[in-house]
């Protein structure tokens, strides 16, 4: 003989939906369909930049406008192992900037040597643009006005990429 467990009373369950006419539960309640979501434009890998001097390769013609790409995580751990790097910490951001430049004038390749020979001017300009590339864009703090407590956002970085 088997035995079977007995079924407890069924317990009216509060959240559902009420009963369909004629007694019959009603089918469950579907939850509403997720609004639209806005349109996202698409995300931005690559941007343009123009250098304040510009860089003077050995045919002395000037390379100033150029792109630089988001920087990988991979960008930025492989520098720390080279041999330079670790001599120089400083040495970091000109590695780093040869790996994320991806077009400089009409220069064929862009790499760290390109970098490192670059006016200071140039190089605060490229390490600047950077840092606001990388941080969503911008270098923008909210602040409050002293006087009437108006708030407002100031651009850290200067008022052009590369001035501080």
């Amino acid at each position: 003989m088997r035995r079977t467990a007995s079924r407890p009373a069924a317990v009216p369950d509060p959240v559902a939906a009420p009963a369909a006419p004629g007694g019959a539960p009603a089918a469950p309640a579907r939850p509403a369909a997720p609004a639209p979501a806005a349109e996202q434009a698409p995300l931005r890998t690559e941007f343009a930049f123009e250098l304040p001097r510009g860089y003077v390769d050995d045919a002395g013609v000037v390379h100033r406008t150029g792109s630089m790409r988001l920087a990988t995580a991979r960008d930025e751990l492989v520098p720390l192992r080279d041999i330079r790097v670790q001599e120089n910490p400083a040495y970091l951001s000109v590695v780093l900037l040869g790996r994320v430049i991806t077009r400089l004038g009409t220069l064929h390749q862009v790499h760290d040597g390109i970098v490192e020979n670059m006016f200071a001017s140039d190089l605060a300009f490229l390490q600047d643009f950077y840092r606001q590339v990388n941080a969503e864009g911008h270098t923008r703090a909210g602040v409050t006005c002293p006087h009437c407590e108006q708030p407002f956002e100031v651009e850290l970085g200067g008022s052009r990429l590369g001035e501080s």
